[in-house]
């Protein structure tokens, strides 16, 4: 995760085909499931944090109002089978890979997972020999417009920012999950335009690659995250 990364990207992004858009709904649909499962049963977005980061997400995408009423139904629904599940991976050059999944049948998610991994030199990894290089942290992106930056970092750290980036117009403001919510108000109480808040798993330590390898692992996310089970790939290389 960098002032790179895809999340700065959000805005930008072109439109995606039909068949993307309907995987990109599957994916926000599922969150959204596991949200209000997780959260107890909880359907008010107002009383479940995660719920109310995974309607945003939908939104992001563009996601029918229908289909997201639907997906918070379905979460209070006792037989949902919906699991949540973290793969940990090496890829090309010793890149670090965390590969959150959201699947009803694990079964065929890791030999999806596994598979992709083996075509594009990578593997799965010893559970617990990755996941310690990442820490869950809360994330806001916004895009800095006409304000500056040094302004934008002194108003991230009163609100309880811990480390604030800036990659052109993109900032993007990382803070511990429980400070997320307080942050996103505090910065929008100050006229600031926040454009998504994330929980993402951050690199403790980013590493660099050669062109050959950083081409081969931009593949191997690509592809990982083409899969329908696989909701979000994690590295610790910058710009992925």
């Amino acid at each position: 995760m960098s002032g790179h990364s895809k999340w700065s990207k959000v805005k930008h992004q072109k439109a995606v085909t039909d068949v993307a858009r309907a995987g990109a709904f599957t994916k926000a649909s599922r969150a959204i499931t596991v949200a209000v499962r997780n959260g107890g049963g909880q359907t008010d977005p107002q009383f479940n944090f995660r719920l109310r980061l995974a309607i945003e997400k939908a939104r992001e995408v563009n996601m029918p109002k229908a289909n997201i009423e639907r997906a918070i139904d379905r979460g209070g629904v006792s037989g949902d089978s919906i699991e949540e599940v973290v793969y940990e991976a090496y890829g090309p050059g010793a890149s670090a890979l965390l590969i959150a999944t959201l699947s009803d049948n694990q079964k065929r998610t890791v030999a999806a997972v596994k598979n992709t991994l083996e075509h594009h030199r990578g593997k799965l990894a010893t559970p617990g020999s990755v996941q310690f290089q990442f820490v869950l942290s809360g994330l806001v992106v916004l895009d800095s417009g006409p304000v500056p930056f040094d302004r934008l970092f002194s108003l991230a750290v009163d609100g309880g920012a811990d480390d604030v980036t800036q990659s052109g117009d993109a900032v993007e403001i990382y803070t511990s999950p429980d400070r997320l919510s307080a942050l996103k108000d505090s910065l929008e109480k100050q006229g600031i335009t926040v454009d998504s808040t994330r929980l993402v798993m951050k690199p403790r330590v980013m590493i660099n690659l050669n062109d050959e390898d950083r081409r081969n692992l931009e593949v191997l996310i690509d592809e990982l995250e083409k899969h329908e089970d696989v909701d979000t790939v994690y590295t610790n290389v910058p710009g992925m």
